[in-house]
């Protein structure tokens, strides 16, 4: 993959089924290099067995997204974004064609549109200015000054928060809305400093079901609640809420999404102990919380009873009914497998490895059944649409529609090989190598690249990636996996680093080097070897290069690198460097001991530090400090700042920066370890 071929990187969001199980709306978004720009496109796919996988573009908007399908399967809401750069606001079309209707003109966008179950409204999420702020057309530089006085306040990508902190609307959907006439008027059922998001309906259409962080001590933790928010036809303005689950009562859960049932409500959670923050390796689970009455009346009846194993199921963020059950995403080893849960936890999984299930529907068909469908990534391409067998458990899963064929068509990506390793004391670790195409670079020795992931609490996956794409398109082996702190592999895995940061993870990844290097001794050269990783991986990036010389060069990208100085200035960093490597205050020796900052003496490796100006998760400063003080060393270092960008510029960045991110590091890499064949 050449960094031009950006435009062809295709990935997509959850799939809405139509309500008979006929056909499936899904969004598809793709970088577009020459506008500079995301573009995103609706797309009706029929799943029919006289014409499965048919797929013709429904809009042809700038970037449209979050597609929903009316309970009569007559419309689609979605969210859509002009060129110009406004925010999102929510749209409706027919889905037998016709022309998009604006219904929304919030002034800071709108997301995940809902209908309710009868159709005749919508609910959805929107950011609330406080007076005088984030006016269009004003002068953000004249607003007055902000007053904090909590430790959230400002979040990556999005900016300053507490001032504008996002509530649940709904507006009346017009019967026919190409109508025309004046516009609905939207309704906020919520208010106040705590937010409330992901609202989903209750069956009689009276209450919508959502997450807040409204609890007293919101500021000391990161639990959340799930609340009953009124919404009935009545409703003229704000609702008190009704709680599902109480933090300020002593609930440990942080709820990351909820779904009411029959006699009971669906949660997605995660426990994080009595304080609220031990988030090191803390799973999310499915839950189940028993309630009594139904719509507004609704009312828990018990504690939430966690339906799924605490210490080695991890679960994604999908949670979507199918009849009596839910589906959900379990992380595993590098796969994201879709399951079928019901309501005495007893589970069915439906697409198994390698897939890497993003969004997943269910639908009852005409002949009665459930059918599941879901959208995924795979070794071969970065955005499938998978259909489940009529049954709706284990069975076929059939691909009807792949946006990544013109990718594979232009021959220049491969399929990286499962690898594991032993650590010195005898772990087993799992990952990838991933080789050059020997039509194009030969059949080596290759320059071998060490690829280390963020989170730390993530996992590499099967799914087509970009970054290995492209290293090995300019002829580099790449080396990849998930060492202890990972997610995907339980919650020992994932804790094993906790106050332990570059210990058994630097072992972890070096056990997987040294493994693809003895292995494979034919084809990789144990003499020229980098290393690379953004976030917590430029983190372990870093450290390696505080242990070892080993490597001809590092790139070390938008990094956690100081503990002391990211406690304040990150987003949040007032709990995840005391959470991951302890308090500064209480134990600085233990928190040296894990800090890149305090031995930066010791690194000679040229390195390479990217950063973006605009990252809040991992502030610059972190990066500038890097750099200076290697350069002051006389370690050959430089600094690529990207203007404009947070923490997610490798994955959401303008495009052009992205092409110029893999530009500069092939660069970068082409200086310190030459392949011979660009």
């Amino acid at each position: 993959m050449l960094p031009s071929d950006l435009d062809l990187l295709c990935t997509l969001g959850p799939p809405a089924p139509l309500p008979d199980g006929t056909a499936v709306v899904v969004a598809v978004t793709r970088p577009d290099l020459a506008a500079d720009a995301y573009r995103g496109e609706l797309w009706l796919v029929p799943l029919g067995d006289d014409d499965p996988g048919s797929a013709r573009r429904l809009t042809h908007g700038h970037r449209d997204g979050a597609p929903e399908v009316s309970p009569d399967g007559r419309l689609v809401a979605f969210t859509r974004a002009p060129l110009t750069g406004e925010p999102a606001q929510v749209h409706v079309m027919p889905l037998g064609g016709g022309e998009p209707v604006r219904l929304t003109a919030a002034p800071l966008g709108t997301n995940g549109p809902r209908w309710s179950p009868d159709g005749s409204r919508l609910a959805y999420v929107a950011r609330v200015p406080q007076e005088g702020r984030y006016v269009p057309g004003g002068d953000p530089a004249a607003e007055a000054p902000r007053r904090i006085t909590t430790f959230a306040y400002r979040t990556d990508g999005v900016g300053y928060v507490h001032d504008r902190p996002q509530h649940v609307h709904v507006l009346e959907v017009p019967a026919d809305p190409g109508a025309g006439g004046d516009p609905p008027v939207p309704v906020a059922l919520t208010s106040g400093p705590a937010e409330v998001t992901g609202p989903r309906w209750t069956v009689d259409g009276t209450a919508l079901v959502a997450v807040s962080t409204r609890h007293v001590l919101r500021e000391h933790d990161v639990r959340r609640d799930a609340v009953l928010v009124p919404a009935g036809p009545d409703a003229a303005g704000p609702q008190a809420v009704v709680l599902l689950t109480d933090a300020d009562a002593g609930s440990p859960l942080r709820v990351e999404a909820v779904l009411p049932a029959s006699d009971g409500v669906w949660l997605l959670a995660a426990d994080l102990g009595s304080d609220g923050t031990d988030t090191v390796g803390s799973l999310t689970g499915l839950f189940r919380v028993p309630t009594a009455g139904s719509g507004a009346a609704t009312r828990p009846t018990g504690a939430p009873r966690r339906l799924t194993d605490a210490d080695h199921v991890g679960l994604g963020d999908v949670l979507v009914p199918a009849m009596d059950d839910v589906l959900v995403t379990v992380e595993d080893h590098g796969a994201v497998r879709l399951v079928r849960v019901d309501r005495e936890g007893t589970a069915t999984e439906l697409v198994g490895a390698p897939h890497v299930v993003l969004g997943a529907g269910a639908a009852v068909t005409r002949t009665g059944p459930v059918r599941a469908v879901a959208t995924a990534a795979t070794p071969t391409s970065a955005g499938v649409l998978l259909l489940v067998d009529g049954s709706g458990s284990t069975g076929t899963v059939s691909t009807v529609a792949d946006w990544s064929e013109p990718l594979r068509a232009t021959g220049r990506t491969v399929v990286p090989t499962a690898l594991t390793a032993s650590a010195p004391d005898g772990y087993r670790v799992h990952g990838w190598l991933a080789l050059p195409d020997p039509r194009r670079h030969g059949s080596g020795p290759h320059p071998t690249l060490l690829m280390i992931h963020g989170g730390p609490f993530a996992q590499y996956t099967h799914g087509l990636f970009d970054e290995v794409q492209v290293l090995t398109g300019a002829g580099y082996a790449v080396v990849l996996g998930n060492p202890r702190g990972s997610s995907g592999a339980g919650r020992a895995h994932g804790r094993a680093i906790r106050r332990a940061m570059g210990t058994v993870d630097a072992e972890d990844v070096l056990a997987l080097l040294d493994a693809a290097l003895a292995g494979h001794g034919d084809v990789l050269d144990a003499g020229r070897v980098g290393v690379l990783g953004g976030s917590y991986g430029g983190y372990l990036t870093a450290w390696l290069t505080t242990r070892t010389d080993r490597f001809a060069a590092a790139v070390v990208e938008r990094a956690f690198l100081d503990p002391v100085s990211f406690t304040g200035s990150s987003d949040i960093g007032w709990w995840f460097g005391l959470e991951y490597v302890g308090d500064h205050g209480v134990d600085p020796r233990g928190v040296a001991a894990q800090s890149p900052m305090a031995h930066v003496d010791r690194v000679s490796t040229p390195t390479l530090v990217v950063h973006s100006e605009q990252d809040w998760r991992c502030p610059l400063e972190q990066g500038q400090r890097w750099f200076v003080e290697l350069r002051r060393r006389g370690v050959p270092t430089e600094l690529l700042l990207f203007p404009g960008e947070g923490h997610e510029l490798s994955r959401t960045g303008r495009p052009a920066h992205r092409r110029a991110r893999f530009e500069h590091l092939l660069e970068w890499w082409e200086r310190h370890l030459p392949t011979g064949t660009r």
